[in-house]
């Protein structure tokens, strides 16, 4: 499979929320309720699309796959964990559909978004995942990135991440 990460337009809100709730419903149904449980809203999602940029995969017409890449950094992080980086990007809000799980979606949406990184430009990615069975840290370090520390934010613990890029990957 192909995978190309569009940006998502204002059309593609209410599809973005059916997915991003598929996706919680279903960590629910395999590890209980945590804090990926949480519900997500168009009014949650169009503020994304205006502080970031919000992409989307799909297969034809069908909702796959999103993440959000954006220079600000979330609330959750603690940048004292990092490398230093003067243009970092962040990943927040990956989810791919539970059908499409384990398919290779995942690793070739980190693909595109480290080629957009590259033109961005970008010198990492950075991103946090939930310290806990339902977190994706196992699937960040099996994508290349390299975990940076561990802290809890709001009792939520969790992984930070990295990916250095270019020029700061070879420092």
């Amino acid at each position: 499979m192909r995978v190309k990460l569009q940006i998502a337009t204002a059309d593609d809100v209410s599809d973005l929320v059916c997915l991003q709730t598929a996706v919680n419903e279903h960590l629910t149904s395999q590890y209980g309720k945590g804090h990926w449980s949480s519900g997500v809203t168009e009014k949650g999602v169009l503020f994304a699309m205006k502080i970031s940029t919000v992409y989307l995969v799909r297969d034809h017409s069908r909702l796959i796959a999103t993440l959000t890449l954006s220079t600000r950094k979330p609330w959750a992080i603690d940048k004292k964990y990092f490398s230093p980086s003067k243009r970092p990007l962040y990943l927040t809000a990956m989810a791919v559909g539970p059908n499409e799980q384990r398919k290779g979606v995942g690793r070739l949406c980190i693909d595109e978004a480290r080629r957009i990184a590259g033109r961005w430009p970008s010198d990492a990615i950075r991103l946090d995942a939930y310290d806990a069975e339902a977190g994706a840290g196992e699937f960040y370090r099996k994508c290349g990135f390299r975990e940076v520390g561990r802290a809890s934010y709001r009792n939520t613990p969790l992984i930070y991440f990295e990916m250095l890029l270019g020029e700061a990957a070879v420092e």
